[in-house]
């Protein structure tokens, strides 16, 4: 279902996440200790100081995970805060893996509010600690009657998220850890967090402590009320065994659904620690034992930690959450598994492998935040780093690093709370610099799946393509026309995000080797913007929720800068006669542009709109990548005008509305690279973050007058904040040059498997069915059940406005459903699967049993696995198809049909 109005796909209305306010900790508190041992440091003149941990060793290795979550107690001096540079997060990240491993605690204080999956569903974590013999509550509201630990601060790392607490003569330092080092992809990749309790005594005297944490069953399913299943495991292991459960959901639907407001519903959850520390249970929120199989939301995974003395010496535990999702995209048809698993491992492996290097790790975390904190204060002052470290997380779990068939990473971020896309080069664009700062390998994992498919033959058109398919199913180009027609393409917009990214990544290696790869397609795509790009026609760009624009004067500037990056590659390619041919074409358009945009005291929204105005944030390019296109008077003038007619919450994206983009305001505050120019921008966000009502994953839409979101929460664009470090070219050769992973020899895009009609649907063969828009009997579904007063129509049944569709039958009302008799040929199928197209949700039975359930929509027909309860149901000869569809608003369309799937 295309749900457009004049905001196309990013007018969100599925993902909504949790607004519930928390209570206040004071700003001038919100900060907290890294660690026991203080080290100074001095930074262009700032004194910080710095609190690291003194590690012990550590008899059993650290657990950490599939997706997995440590728990470690740990105590820490909290050290001086300077309230005008506190930053209360919106939400506090806890769990930040990938798309569907992610909680967030959306309050001040961790015991204010229920944690939350990212589309605001609960996904609850509870943490009980009993101090001399009475309970306090650490970790959210549950139970109520366990008054709540007295919380002083909260602090956002990159790698680390420190919560200090304080009470009954014991303060307590709750760190979440997960380490996602970008030098290494196979750490990056664990789906793992550590959590870490650390306790020390304030009053002198001796304690006794202990504490208990649970993780519900919410984190294994879509829906709440989704049958899970759990059980206690312990791994045998050197020097000390781990203890721990293991929950899933029941039905186990591999990569069987797609869209944006979407938890997983496959794989395991696992909650690990010391069995010589920890005692471990499943059971109902009571921890009283449950049935064969309850519901998500009444199930718990938890962990006992037993009772020990507490005295001025720092105490200790850990524990780990870890979710192992076994495959986590599926490209081109074939189901890959994520980068952790290239080898062969298994949950157990990265569990023992996890609680081995807990030590280590935390070592390498607290470095690692250490320095690209001190980096980020140098570069643009504290408030700048505190958003840089919010936003670092939220970036790398906005997305999944898998293995392709070589085994070298490749990874694919996620359109969170716009459209669901996965693979959106509008999107991976504002990315871009986080993942560029930190080397090659990250750098080119997305790139490369993305060139992959541009360069096949399945992409007919001269420009690159939008987006790879509907997360987590990268198949192929939804968005607009799709692969079909140039229906609401942006062909200038993802023809210059490419060739910019393309020069990026040469500039980073010092060669254009990874250019070559894809030659041809960079070549037309430049070809496209020479003769389209200067004067962009009526058209989409990235801020396509402002609607078609024509004449888009910063839309031109990013073509102008790709033309720009093109000769720039050309050159270093040793073709000397091109990359003189494209700089002289780039910089006659600069002219142009400098004299047909002028606006007095300002350059125009639209080449033909005096009086209009638009941040500028592609012009950054030309900077960074040397191109020299623009006039330094430009940016001058620009950042002048952006300082005059700002908001209190920040720059406005352009004259037409008081909404703004996070991450372009940060773009936009490096073209000057004046630092009193960079400030000026980076405060009116560092406001807006610390009071806007929503508590939510940081947004990247929001209102500038009031701090209200407007839409889109915890996007991986959120990594643009980095881009004031790539223009320190040493600093950024520093961090780049660390890549350990060395990526290369990609293997070619799957071949998509060969797909057979068993029974064809209404894109080959119309047929019968019986159908009613009223609500029918409670066995509607049953093989048996008599429909002969429901009516008779030709599929596919729904609206003529609804894209790729055969309608025989209008449908236009909320809900439908039919029945259709059909006839399945005997013979042995290698995979036999539905051949659906479905707007919106949609289940189908087959002879009673529930054999497909598809949330969302589609923007054509697509095979899609069935539960192995409804493939055991057919037989050959008759069999009875039922279907329920339901629909919200746009266009609507149901049709079904069988498929038999071949190898890849």
């Amino acid at each position: 279902m295309r749900k457009r109005s004049s905001c196309s796909r990013r007018c969100v209305r599925n993902a909504a996440p949790a607004e519930s306010l928390g209570g206040g900790i004071p700003r001038s508190a919100l900060v907290v200790p890294e660690t026991t041992e203080e080290i100074s440091t001095r930074k262009t003149g700032i004194q910080e100081t710095l609190t690291m941990t003194k590690l012990k060793s550590i008899s059993a290795g650290a657990l950490l995970g599939i997706s997995l979550i440590v728990v470690s107690l740990f105590s820490s001096v909290c050290p001086a805060a300077d309230s005008s540079v506190a930053l209360r997060p919106p939400a506090v990240p806890l769990v930040a893996c990938d798309p569907y491993f992610s909680v967030w605690s959306p309050a001040d204080k961790l015991t204010d509010a229920d944690t939350v999956h990212w589309t605001g569903k609960r996904h609850r974590l509870n943490s009980v600690v009993t101090i001399d013999g009475k309970k306090f509550r650490v970790l959210g509201k549950e139970p109520a009657e366990a008054p709540a630990l007295t919380q002083t601060s909260v602090s956002v790392l990159p790698t680390r998220t420190i919560c200090a607490f304080e009470a009954a003569g014991v303060s307590l330092t709750l760190t979440f850890l997960t380490p996602a080092l970008p030098n290494d992809v196979d750490l990056l990749s664990r789906p793992v967090t550590y959590v870490t309790y650390e306790f020390r005594a304030t009053d002198n005297t001796k304690h006794q402590v202990a504490f208990d944490f649970d993780a519900s069953g919410e984190l294994t399913v879509n829906q709440g009320g989704q049958q899970v299943v759990g059980s206690v495991v312990e791994w045998k292991d050197k020097p000390e065994d781990l203890v721990g459960v293991k929950v899933g959901s029941v039905d186990q639907p591999i990569l069987g659904k797609k869209g944006d407001d979407i938890r997983i519903d496959w794989g395991q959850l696992y909650v690990a620690a010391l069995k010589t520390q920890a005692e471990s249970g499943y059971g109902l929120r009571d921890r009283s034992k449950p049935g064969q199989a309850v519901a998500g939301d009444s199930a718990i995974a938890w962990l006992s930690f037993r009772s020990f003395e507490v005295a001025a010496k720092p105490v200790s535990r850990w524990f780990m959450l870890a979710y192992d999702d076994e495959y986590s995209i599926q490209y081109m048809k074939k189901n890959l598994r994520p980068y952790w698993r290239r080898n062969g491992w298994e949950a157990a492996d990265l569990l023992k492998a996890s609680a081995k290097d807990y030590a280590s790790l935390q070592k390498q975390c607290a470095k690692f935040d250490t320095e690209l904190m001190a980096d980020l204060v140098k570069a643009g002052g504290e408030k700048y780093a505190k958003l840089c470290a919010l936003a670092y997380r939220q970036c790398f779990a906005a997305g999944k690093f898998v293995a392709d068939s070589n085994g070298q990473p490749i990874s694919f971020c996620k359109e969170n709370h716009s459209n669901g896309c996965i693979g959106t080069s509008d999107v991976f664009y504002p990315m871009a610099p986080q993942f560029l700062l930190f080397g090659p390998s990250v750098a080119k994992s997305f790139l490369v799946p993305f060139m992959n498919y541009a360069a096949s033959e399945r992409w007919k058109f001269p420009f690159a393509p939008h987006d790879l398919g509907t997360y987590p199913h990268a198949n192929g180009q939804v968005y607009g026309g799709g692969e079909r027609t140039e229906h609401d393409q942006m062909p200038v917009e993802e023809s210059g995000n490419l060739l910019i990214l393309m020069a990026a990544v040469a500039q980073m290696e010092g060669n254009a080797n990874f250019a070559g790869l894809y030659w041809k397609q960079l070549e037309q795509w430049a070809e496209y913007l020479k003769a389209k790009g200067f004067d962009p026609e009526n058209q989409l760009c990235t801020d396509d929720f402002a609607g078609h624009l024509a004449h888009n004067v910063n839309l031109s500037a990013k073509a102008i800068c790709g033309l720009g990056a093109f000769a720039k590659l050309c050159e270093m390619r040793g073709d000397k006669a091109k990359a003189a041919e494209y700089f002289k074409l780039a910089r006659e358009f600069a002219a142009r542009w400098v004299k047909e945009a002028d606006d007095g005291e300002k350059f125009r929204l639209a080449f033909d709109r005096p009086g209009t105005w638009s941040q500028k944030y592609n012009l950054m390019w030309d900077r960074i990548l040397g191109l020299n296109l623009f006039p330094a008077e430009v940016a001058r003038k620009e950042m002048d005008y952006y300082k005059k007619i700002q908001n209190k919450y920040g720059l406005p994206l352009d004259n037409r509305k008081d909404y703004t983009k996070l991450d372009w305001i940060t773009w936009t505050a490096t073209l000057t690279q004046n630092r009193a120019d960079f400030e000026a921008l980076i405060d009116p966000v560092f406001t807006f973050l610390n009071e806007t009502p929503d508590r939510s994953p940081m947004t990247d839409w929001y209102e500038t007058k009031n701090a209200k979101k407007v839409g889109f929460t915890a996007r991986p664009v959120v990594g643009g904040v980095f881009a004031q470090l790539l223009y320190d070219k040493v600093l950024w050769k520093k961090w780049a040059s660390r890549d350990t992973t060395k990526a290369s020899q990609w293997s070619p895009m799957p071949e998509p498997p060969k797909v057979t009609s068993v029974v064809p649907a209404a894109d080959k063969l119309p047929a019968t069915w019986s159908y009613t828009t009223s609500t029918p009997g409670t066995n509607w579904f049953n093989a048996d059940f008599d429909a002969s007063s429901w009516s008779q129509g030709q599929s596919g049944f729904g609206t003529r406005n609804t894209p790729s569709t055969s309608i025989g039958t209008t449908w236009n009302s909320r809900e439908i459903w039919l029945r259709r008799e059909i006839e399945v040929p005997g013979g042995k199928w290698n995979n036999l699967q539905g051949w659906l197209h479905h707007d919106e949700d949609s289940e189908v039975y087959i002879n009673g049993v529930l054999a497909l359930r598809a949330s969302g929509y589609t923007t054509g027909y697509d095979a899609f696995p069935l539960t192995t309860a409804g493939r055991a149901a057919i037989k050959p000869g008759k069999n009875v198809v039922a279907i329920h569809c339901r629909q919200t608003g746009g266009g609507q369309y149901i049709d079904f049909g069988l498929v038999d799937v071949g190898a890849q």
